[in-house]
């Protein structure tokens, strides 16, 4: 099916899990919606710490329409799962926005690792979450970003678990994407960026490490529902990890050659 008709069955709640491997070969992207008074400053976050937070499009005051990557969609419907945080609280989860939409909201959509998951594949490199079927694992780290006005806090890396002779392949694959997170940020010992057990995530589902295969980090654009409570902002509505908007462009669109 097309980006299109999957945000339709997105819209008509008929699907409301999470989208990796959906419309292979077309982007996906992360959420942050927050008020027209925190939108520079998220804006500035985003421009300082563009390996989680690569900006893809952002969206006019109070419109929920995301021009750039998918004209005629909406924000408040076509995402499978939202998640909103209140002064740095998770207060609920919910399939559409609609009940707490405003006319001060700004919506940016964030690239997403998923994206470059393609490359992987066609590169024959395995991507596990994919292989059993669950949400790609993801942890918040002991990595500091760079603060802008009100944001701050730590970095949140998805890993997918690589076979030792095929990590250079993975980097020179994904490194192809820097809109959506490009080469990873840590291969290998996961203390070594705060990870203490990379069998519980913080966020998604726990996938195997086979003998002979590696844990490699990329930077992850759930970043945002870290910084959300950390900074503790009156409203940040986002995606549900791992439960993306698909946009209409292709990866490749945005590979560096």
């Amino acid at each position: 099916m097309s980006p299109r008709e999957v945000r339709e069955l997105i819209r008509k709640e008929k699907i409301t899990s999470p989208t990796s491997g959906m419309c292979r070969g077309h982007i996906q992207a992360n959420l942050a919606i927050v008020p027209k008074d925190l939108a520079f400053d998220f804006l500035l976050f985003a421009q300082r710490n563009p390996k989680p937070c690569p900006i893809l499009d952002v969206t006019d005051i109070g419109d929920p329409e995301p021009k750039i990557m998918a004209k005629g969609a909406d924000l408040r419907f076509d995402v499978p799962k939202y998640r909103i945080y209140k002064y740095g609280e998770l207060v609920d989860e919910v399939n559409n926005i609609e009940k707490y939409w405003r006319d001060d909201l700004v919506g940016f959509l964030i690239g997403c690792s998923f994206s470059f998951e393609s490359a992987m594949l066609n590169a024959s490199i395995p991507v596990r979450h994919i292989e059993e079927n669950h949400n790609v694992p993801m942890y918040i780290t002991n990595i500091d970003c760079t603060p802008a006005g009100k944001f701050c806090g730590k970095m949140v890396v998805s890993m997918r678990p690589i076979p030792y002779h095929l990590i250079p392949r993975a980097v020179q694959a994904t490194s192809r994407f820097p809109q959506v997170h490009g080469a990873p940020i840590h291969i290998g010992d996961p203390s070594q960026i705060g990870i203490e057990d990379v069998n519980k995530p913080d966020f998604g589902d726990p996938s195997t490490i086979k003998e002979g295969e590696v844990p490699v980090f990329w930077a992850c654009g759930v970043t945002p529902q870290s910084i959300a409570m950390t900074s503790k902002p009156e409203l940040m509505i986002t995606h549900s990890p791992g439960h993306m908007f698909i946009c209409d462009p292709k990866d490749e669109d945005l590979a560096v050659l």
